[in-house]
């Protein structure tokens, strides 16, 4: 009966997490929306500059609401350059993905705005694996140091 209920009080974690984790998400979603929208429209600035000035923005508010507060771990605050560099890691990786999914909705005819859209979808599901298991591990694996003579 005691596993069951672990059971289930991690699951209920788990989404009160992903839940968090959407919010956070929608921060970033939302903050790099208008940023881009007002680069671009307003500005006049190239989709691969507003996309960057936007995802910089956004990034900022992300990588704070995720380590602070969805994946908050008091184990990672000894790791805090190893999740840094992670997290800037996936970032790169996201930030080409987004501009190529951008760009080639663009080239069919879906403006940039919409694209968004179809960008956050894919990686609302990408990024909570990533920022789970890689950039915000719960379980930092401790190797242990074997003294020899």
């Amino acid at each position: 009966m005691k596993r069951n209920q672990k059971t289930k009080k991690q699951r209920r974690l788990e989404l009160i997490r992903f839940g968090e984790y959407m919010i956070s998400g929608g921060a970033y979603f939302w903050s790099g929306y208008i940023v881009f929208f007002v680069c671009s429209h307003f500005l006049g600035w190239d989709l691969w500059w507003a996309s960057l000035t936007a995802n910089l923005t956004g990034w900022t508010i992300n990588y704070l609401l995720q380590r602070y507060w969805v994946f908050n771990n008091k184990r990672l605050k000894h790791h805090q350059t190893q999740v840094t560099i992670r997290y800037i890691m996936i970032t790169a990786v996201n930030f080409l993905l987004n501009y190529l999914i951008l760009a080639s909705l663009k080239s069919v005819g879906i403006t940039p705005y919409l694209g968004q859209f179809a960008s956050a979808a894919f990686f609302t599901g990408w990024n909570y694996f990533w920022y789970r298991f890689w950039v915000f591990p719960e379980h930092k694996h401790h190797h242990k140091r074997v003294a020899t003579v």
